[in-house]
Parts: structure tokens; sequence; C-alpha cells
């Protein structure tokens, strides 16, 4: 029987957060689409968590060693957030079990009971790495609805945000300092898994997994500088990787690198524009204090 291991970072929220409701459920489901694939394929439920938020791991779920350093010990932002290492969630994984297929998804992601049952049929077709994109549902449901969450066929939307590999692939991954928690992350996860795979595939219209809601909380303004971090770790990661010769047939890459490179020249003329603008401010302002003196 195929073994998989399932890792999740939970944490400690108030009733703020969209996570106060998103969590229960995924916890809930996990072991659900767990119960369902006994028999077929043996599942562990793994967590990796900071010590303060030890409390939110069920009872159920393998805790691995608490988390210690955050993305905060190799950055300075503007406003503090303890994200962790994607590396340092995945040795934790790593060092837990000895599963033939490892798993990463985000803690507001969502399972269908068939979940672990379909991600085996998809293996067995000789996949070694895949994403498979959510579906996004309402968020009027209360937390015990869950049965109705199951029957909304949703929406599907184009963020990454679970992750399946064959354990072998990973002692080669370069996942540089991205952290959890802020965007670009999961690009970083998909260059790691189309470089090193044999036969990879993003599945983008599956419904084995839900969002609840659409409030892309994530997309906040005074947190984009983690977006960068993560942005300019994930073209170092490229940039290496193509130095490696490992682009060789993989075009998806190659374009996100291109995307990439892209973005940072349009960001830097922006930023030259932005500046012989303010010099035209400056020199305007001078212009009107020397007539007003002269005057």
């Amino acid at each position: 029987m195929r073994r998989i291991a399932h890792i999740i970072n939970p944490v400690s929220v108030d009733e703020s957060s969209d996570l106060f409701t998103a969590q229960p459920v995924t916890f809930k489901t996990m072991q659900v689409a767990r119960d369902f694939a006994r028999n077929k394929v043996d599942v562990g439920l793994f967590s990796a968590q900071y010590p303060e938020d030890r409390d939110m791991v069920p009872e159920e779920f393998q805790s691995t060693p608490d988390l210690g350093s955050s993305i905060l010990d190799f950055g300075l932002f503007k406003k503090k957030r303890k994200l962790p290492l994607i590396k340092n969630i995945l040795d934790r994984l790593c060092e837990a079990t000895d599963a033939d297929y490892l798993i990463y998804t985000n803690v507001d992601i969502s399972l269908m009971p068939h979940f672990y049952v379909a991600l085996n049929d998809i293996i067995e077709k000789g996949y070694d790495a895949f994403t498979v994109n959510r579906r996004t549902i309402s968020k009027e449901y209360k937390i015990e609805q869950r049965a109705s969450m199951y029957a909304e066929i949703g929406e599907p939307h184009p963020g990454h945000d679970c992750f399946v590999f064959k354990r072998g692939l990973y002692p080669n991954f370069n996942l540089g300092l991205a952290c959890v928690g802020a965007n670009w992350v999961g690009r970083v996860l998909i260059a790691n898994l189309i470089c090193h795979s044999e036969q990879f595939e993003i599945f983008k219209d599956m419904h084995l997994t839900f969002h609840i809601g659409n409030d892309q909380s994530w997309r906040v303004s005074e947190y984009s500088d983690y977006d960068k971090h993560n942005e300019s770790q994930l073209h170092k990661i490229l940039l290496d990787y193509e130095a490696c010769g490992l682009f060789n047939g993989k075009p998806l890459v190659e374009e996100l690198l291109q995307y990439i490179e892209k973005k940072s020249a349009l960001s830097d003329s922006k930023k030259q524009i932005d500046k012989l603008n303010m010099v035209y401010r400056i020199a305007k302002k001078l212009r009107q204090c020397i007539k007003k003196a002269l005057a």
C-alpha cells in the first residue's frame, strides 16, 4: 500500500482572521479524507508549528518538532509577521516519515473526502510531482455545515496551494529563504517540482480541494515587502537552476524567469520615472520660491 504524508502549518488566530473559520474545516476534512482512503492509501497527517501554536494541532495529527526561526531572522520588514520558511516545514516532514509521497497544503485549504484516493490514482498514472488548484466556495457557511461545503461545486481558482511530490525528489530542492503566508511561495515550490520531476502536471479543474470565500487577505499592501522577498528568492533559485541546465525541456520555468525579469525591468523603469517626477516637482517649487523672492 502506498504511503502518503501530508503536512500543514496551524496557527493561533482570533475571530477577525479568516483562518478562525477555515482551519477547523481544514483539520476535519483532512481526517475525513484520511479515513475514506483507509485500506487503499496509508495516509499520515502532520503539523509544523511554533510553540505558541501547539494547542491548535488536532490530536489525530503528529506534531513535528516546534519551529524556531522565522523570516524575521533573515530580513527587515515594515511590520513584523512571524512566518516560517517553507524549507523548515518540509524538512520536518521528511525527518518525521519515510512515506513514498509528500504533500504540503496551505492551512486554509480543505479537502474533499476522496482527495487522497484521487491523488493515488494520479500517482498510478506515472506523475511524480503535481499541483491541484483549489475551488472557491461561498463564505456564508458555518463550520458545522461541512456537507454543504462538499456539495458546492464552487469556482476554479488559478492560485497554487496544494503540492504533491515523490519523496526522492526533495533532497534536490532549492527553496532558498522563501516563507509561507506571502505571495510567490507557491511558484517557488512549482519551480522545484518542475525542474526535478520526470512527469509534472498542474491540475487546474479537479474538484478535490476548496477554499472558503475569496477575500484574498494575503493581498495587503502593508505586507508587500514579504511578497517582494519571496519574489527575489524565486529569481535567485531560477537563475541557479538555469546555470545548472535544469531548464532543458522545461518551458514553464523558462517562462517564469522571463516573467520575473520583465516585471523587474518594468519596476525599475517606474522607479526612474518616479525619480524624474520628483526632480521636476522640486525644480518647479524652487522656481516658484525664486520668483517670489525677486518680486
